[in-house]
């Protein structure tokens, strides 16, 4: 790969600006001053910037509090999208894994492991995704067993209807705050199994995605790398 676009994945700057550090002497490659940004390299050339290692980082993991009102896509000529929440982070090969809708929030990974992202949402490997839920009414009485057997989700404006795999469905601290686990992720799902039960989403969170937890620290909007431990644990569970 080109220096200039090394440096440019791991965030040291611009093309621009990797270009004028480069002119000004202070990035050099295999112990040499580098003279030009197309010159070639590899993810294991020695590369520095003013005396300091720039080890290239070949996959890019990180979790987002995804906010209300940005959607869940690489770009778009209208809208936000959670890319533009990464000013720091120049990756090109960036991508959300799955999609929050405009209005949910929570966990979002965001990656360049088109592998793992392949695995995770794969319909054969049954991913749980617990989401924190708002509704315009009490949760019913037989509305957990009827998580628990597989709702009968009839054709809408949002889809074909389908039988869902069993959910669970937790109360929390009042009947209409409520958290579901799922273990697919068909469009507005969440949204139409409550439908499908007389209910109305008025607020959705995603908090986990397999052993993948929210950060609580992460405010809506705030992204961080995930640790060497949160990578191993997720592959190893879609093995």
């Amino acid at each position: 790969m080109r220096l200039d676009r090394y440096m440019a994945d791991m965030s040291i700057g611009t093309r621009k600006e990797i270009g004028m550090m480069i002119r000004k002497g202070r990035v050099t490659v295999n112990g040499t001053t580098a003279k030009d940004a197309a010159m070639q390299v590899s993810p294991d050339t020695p590369v520095f910037v003013d005396g300091t290692p720039i080890p290239y980082e070949e996959w890019t993991y990180l979790i987002m509090n995804k906010p209300c009102g940005v959607i869940s896509a690489t770009e778009d000529p209208r809208q936000k999208t959670v890319l533009d929440l990464l000013p720091k982070i120049r990756r090109k090969d960036l991508f959300p894994v799955g999609r929050l809708d405009i209005d949910t929030t929570g966990l979002l990974l965001i990656t360049n492991d088109g592998a793992l992202s392949h695995r995770l949402l794969s319909p054969k490997r049954h991913v749980d995704k617990t989401y924190e839920v708002m509704l315009e009414k009490p949760v019913g009485s037989g509305d957990p067993a009827a998580f628990a057997a597989g709702l009968v989700i009839p054709k809408d404006a949002d889809g074909d209807g389908f039988t869902a795999l069993p959910a669970k469905l937790v109360e929390g601290d009042s009947p209409k705050h409520v958290f579901v686990t799922i273990r697919e992720g068909k469009y507005h799902q969440v949204k139409r199994m409550f439908a499908a039960r007389g209910n109305k989403v008025l607020s959705l969170k995603r908090l986990t995605m397999g052993s993948l937890s929210l950060d609580p620290e992460l405010h809506e909007g705030e992204y961080r790398r995930l640790t060497g431990a949160e990578i191993k644990a997720l592959k190893e569970e879609t093995l």
